[in-house]
C-alpha cells in the first residue's frame, strides 16, 4: 500500500495526498450485495435538524458486509479486493464453494486467490475467523465480537488491530486499538490480521469541498459564537473561550463521560489512555 502526493497544478491539489489504491483489484461492486443507503441530512421524522454539520454528500450504495462470519467450515476463495465508500477499510469479495458470495472487511496482506474460512478447527492464518479460545497468544487480530454471535464490533476501521494477551477460563484478555485492556468471552469470533488500508491516516483532503462530498457541512468554532449560542462564546476581542466544553456544558478534552456504575466496567482491566 502506498500514497501519492499530487502536483500542485491547482490550489486544491497543492497539499493533497491520495491513496495509491495498489491493493484494489476491481472497481465494479457485486450487484447482489448492494443495498440502498438513505440519507437523513441530520433531520428527524419531523424534518427538524437534530444533528448539526451533516448534509449533502455524494450518493452511495451500501455494501452488505458479513460481520458474523457464521458460514463455518466452508472454504471461500478471495475473488477481489474492493473500495467501499462507506468505510475507511477495503473490503474483500469471497466466493464460497457452494456458490454463495459475501463481503468481509479485508485484512492487511489478503491476496486474490487465497482461501479463507471460519470455524473452531481452521488454522490461525490471515483472513480466517476463529473463536478467541482457539487463537494463539500474542496474535494480531481484528473484527472482534463483544458477544458470541453478535458480529464484529471492535477493531474494524482502516489499519486498526488488537492483540490477544492472555486466556483465563471462559474469558480472554485483549489489548484494543484505543489502548484499553479488557476481558472478552472466549467464544467470541475474531479475524486474524490487522485491517487493510493502514495508509488512510496519511491522506490529506486538500480542500474544503472534499469534506462536503463526504456529507460534512461547515462547523463554526465555539469561541466565534455569542454567549447565547455556546458556553465558550462571547468576550471582548479575541477571547480564548475559557475551559473547553460542549454546547450543553459537558467538559471536553480529557473529561471522562463513561458511567461509574456501568455494569460492564468490571470487564475493563485498564482504561484507554487520555
Amino acid at each position: 500500500m502506498s500514497v501519492r502526493k499530487l502536483k500542485p497544478i491547482t490550489p486544491g491539489q497543492r497539499f493533497r495526498v491520495v491513496n495509491g489504491f495498489d491493493a484494489i483489484t476491481t472497481d465494479k461492486p457485486e450487484k447482489s450485495l448492494l443495498a440502498p443507503l438513505k440519507k437523513s441530512g441530520g433531520r428527524n421524522s419531523q424534518g427538524k435538524m437534530t444533528i448539526r454539520q451533516k448534509g449533502g454528500g455524494h450518493k452511495r450504495r451500501y455494501r452488505v458486509i458479513d460481520f458474523k462470519r457464521d458460514k463455518q467450515d466452508v472454504a471461500a476463495k478471495v475473488e477481489s479486493i474492493q473500495y467501499d465508500p462507506n468505510r475507511t477499510a477495503f473490503i474483500a469479495l469471497l466466493a464460497y464453494a457452494d456458490g454463495e458470495k459475501r463481503y468481509i472487511i479485508a485484512p492487511n496482506g489478503l491476496q486474490v486467490g487465497q482461501e479463507v474460512s471460519s470455524g473452531a478447527a481452521v488454522a490461525p492464518e490471515i483472513g480466517n475467523a476463529l473463536p478467541l479460545s482457539e487463537i494463539p497468544l500474542g496474535t494480531i487480530i481484528s473484527g472482534i465480537e463483544l458477544r458470541p454471535g453478535q458480529g464484529a464490533v471492535m477493531a474494524r476501521s482502516a489499519g486498526t488491530f488488537a492483540q490477544l494477551m492472555a486466556k483465563d477460563g471462559k474469558f480472554v484478555t485483549i489489548k484494543l486499538p484505543s489502548g484499553e485492556t479488557r476481558l472478552v468471552l472466549a467464544d467470541c469470533l475474531a479475524t486474524i490480521g490487522a485491517v487493510s488500508n493502514s495508509d488512510h491516516q496519511l491522506l490529506v483532503s486538500g480542500k474544503a469541498g472534499r469534506s462536503r462530498w463526504l456529507g460534512r457541512r461547515p462547523r463554526t468554532r465555539p469561541v466565534a459564537m455569542n454567549p447565547v449560542d455556546h458556553p465558550m462564546g462571547g468576550g471582548e476581542g479575541r477571547a480564548s473561550g475559557g475551559h473547553p466544553r460542549s454546547r450543553n456544558g459537558i467538559p471536553a478534552k480529557g473529561f471522562r463521560t463513561r458511567s461509574k456504575t456501568k455494569s460492564t466496567n468490571k470487564y475493563i482491566l485498564e482504561r484507554r489512555k487520555k
